[in-house]
């Protein structure tokens, strides 16, 4: 039998060689540790968490901005006179990953000739203003348009051919004049549709005007499949509402063209006078309203529609109100809506980061 010789080659490391690879070894750890520290800082793993779970966070960096030319008076508290600034450093920090910080001139770099609108009552509003508000103090020399008409008004960003607009539309469904009077026509959105799919990205709001009676309520009846009611229970004609535009959104919208969500229900505080910080140990409290929203919205094309769930982590911020800095002053308490900057910069930060995660 013939044997073959094996031999395992010896390799003797001078100690200056070992030192050098020790120190390169050493460089390339700090090197990954800082690629996985700056990934973590940029929102990776976002994919995976759920964004809406988490805590509020002071951060000095913040307001993203500390005025706004455009701003309207029911939003902007400090010109109304509050005297405390902290309510504008908190920030939403997720439970299981980083948010992607929001960055206005890629905002408007990604969606340069777009067209976003969003639709519903004076939160859809807030939240618009906001959104304007943000973009503009990221590029605060470029040239712009306001232009209202009607209930629609449209900010656009010229040098980025960017629409930004905001049509008052906060029941979505179709209010018709009649021989009779005003019909809200739960069946139909008929009125409006034109508008909506005219647009890259939509972002929907309804529900507090359905609570609204006597004068203000801008109607006077009810219509839906031929039948005509004086009124009926309103969560029940909420739901039928956001059926038919339902309906609406699966037949007439391409999600590879266009990006809808729906803002969550934003909640009233009874009593927010004096708050400065947000609230502590919050109960999981389900808004009716809120759950007919998630049942509606669940129930169609999970690529379809995209639910901005801002109730329960605004339910923390009563600190966020107007209260006495609103429109009204000291003759009526705003605990419905939000200063700016505060709390809707936040709902544009999770629109943000869902835009670009997707």
């Amino acid at each position: 039998m013939n044997y073959k010789s094996h031999h395992t080659p010896i390799i003797f490391l001078t100690p200056a060689f070992s030192q050098s690879m020790a120190t390169l070894w050493n460089s390339a750890l700090w090197v990954l540790c800082l690629l996985v520290l700056c990934l973590a800082a940029d929102g990776y793993g976002e994919s995976t968490c759920d964004l809406y779970k988490g805590n509020w966070v002071r951060d000095d960096s913040y307001p993203h901005y500390r005025s706004c030319p455009f701003l309207e008076k029911a939003f902007d508290c400090q010109g109304n006179g509050r005297p405390d600034h902290d309510y504008m450093k908190y920030r939403w920090q997720p439970g299981d990953c980083n948010m992607t910080r929001f960055n206005g001139r890629d905002f408007l770099t990604r969606f340069k000739g777009k067209k976003v609108l969003f639709v519903g009552d004076s939160l859809s509003l807030n939240q618009w203003q906001s959104l304007t508000c943000m973009l503009y103090n990221s590029v605060p020399r470029t040239k712009y348009t306001l232009f209202r008409s009607g209930g629609l008004s449209t900010f656009t960003f010229k040098e980025y051919n960017l629409q930004l607009s905001f049509d008052r539309n906060p029941f979505i469904v179709d209010i018709v004049r009649t021989d009779a009077g005003r019909a809200l026509v739960l069946d139909s959105v008929n009125g409006s549709r034109q508008l909506w799919e005219d647009n890259d990205v939509l972002i929907f709001d309804s529900w507090h005007w359905w609570l609204h009676t006597g004068r203000k309520q801008p109607w006077d009846f009810i219509q839906m499949g031929g039948l005509t009611m004086r009124d009926m229970d309103r969560l029940s004609a909420y739901e039928i509402a956001l059926k038919t535009w339902a309906e609406w959104a699966n037949s007439s919208i391409d999600p590879a063209k266009t990006k809808v969500f729906f803002q969550g229900v934003s909640p009233d505080h009874a009593n927010c006078s004096a708050q400065r910080e947000p609230l502590r140990g919050v109960d999981h409290y389900r808004d009716p309203a809120e759950e007919v929203l998630e049942k509606v919205i669940g129930s169609m094309d999970k690529m379809l529609v995209r639910l901005l769930n801002v109730n329960e982590m605004s339910r923390a911020r009563k600190d966020g109100h107007p209260s006495l800095y609103g429109l009204g002053g000291h003759r009526g308490m705003d605990c419905t809506h939000w200063c700016l900057a505060g709390v809707p910069d936040t709902w544009n930060e999770l629109l943000y980061a869902t835009l670009i995660r997707e």
